[in-house]
């Protein structure tokens, strides 16, 4: 794959004390060479995961017309867009015509859909959130990277849990996206957690051994990590293998240093060059 050069619109929440959403993402793709233009969907103090705490959520009217602002400068320099959390369902509307305005200026840009809706068997946003995510999003994404609950949920119309390989790689193929990365996914061997590649041609596990952790963030680092190696002009696979080790490395520094959060800073050569041990198979899970 060609090397594709310019900016990336990161398009999440923002917290004052921590490393996920916005602040993860950012950190990552900056470490690794690109210029990120950061727009918020919902400012907080640090995640809600640890405890309740005030949210500065922007009106729609005024989200939107921050996005529409963006569309009008240099839209031609964005090589890719990732959203990831939302906080209204107008939102994913205002990402949407965004995404169609950078399309239009620069039909190669990438457009990664992280959809942040739920975990651990739950939705952690309203069903409307979650909705105009799969209906406005899902389909103009080149990439989705929902965990597992999440490729559930958006596959199987809220309803409905797929815990096999198999049939998670079905549901995948449903969701609309050419490529979807699906993060905490059963491995194929024991005490191993996989993050798999799904395309309609075939299904690319990527595993590794199972790092106990209540860390925040991993998925968010995750889905900057996919979008930038696949920048470099990495193939999907070597993409996923990449950030799979990183995220990896992190996790385990973060259980290490006794950490909730992912210590980007004292493991960013991590996010440069991954040392931890991963496994790559491919599997006969196509149409």
């Amino acid at each position: 794959m060609a090397a594709r050069r310019g900016g990336i619109i990161v398009i999440s929440s923002h917290v004052a004390r921590g490393g996920v959403g916005n602040r993860g993402m950012g950190f990552a793709l900056e470490r690794l060479g690109f210029t990120v233009w950061a727009v918020p969907t919902v400012t907080m103090p640090y995640h809600p995961g640890h405890g309740p705490a005030e949210r500065i959520v922007p009106e729609d009217s005024a989200f939107a017309r921050l996005l529409e602002a963006l569309a009008d400068r240099r839209l031609a320099s964005v090589a890719a867009i990732v959203s990831g959390y939302l906080a209204s369902p107008a939102q994913a509307d205002a990402v949407a015509r965004l995404v169609g305005a950078v399309k239009a200026a620069r039909p190669d840009a990438l457009y990664v859909c992280d959809p942040v809706i739920g975990d651990e068997g739950r939705l952690y946003v309203a069903a409307e959130i979650a909705c105009a995510v799969r209906d406005r999003l899902l389909p103009l994404a080149d990439l989705a990277t929902p965990n597992a609950f999440e490729c559930a949920w958006l596959a199987e119309g809220g309803e409905g849990e797929l815990g096999d390989l198999q049939q998670l790689a079905a549901a995948a193929r449903r969701l609309g996206p050419p490529r979807t990365v699906v993060t905490s996914a059963p491995a194929l061997m024991r005490g191993q957690t996989a993050n798999l590649l799904i395309t309609d041609a075939e299904t690319v596990v990527v595993e590794h051994r199972t790092v106990e952790s209540r860390v925040k963030g991993a998925g968010d680092v995750l889905a900057a990590l996919v979008t930038a190696r696949l920048l470099e002009g990495r193939e999907p696979p070597k993409a996923l293998e990449l950030a799979t080790a990183s995220v990896l490395e992190l996790v385990a520094l973060s259980a290490q240093l006794e950490r909730d959060e992912l210590p980007l800073p004292e493991g960013q050569h991590a996010l440069v060059r991954p040392s931890a041990l991963v496994n790559v198979r491919r599997v006969a899970t196509g149409r």
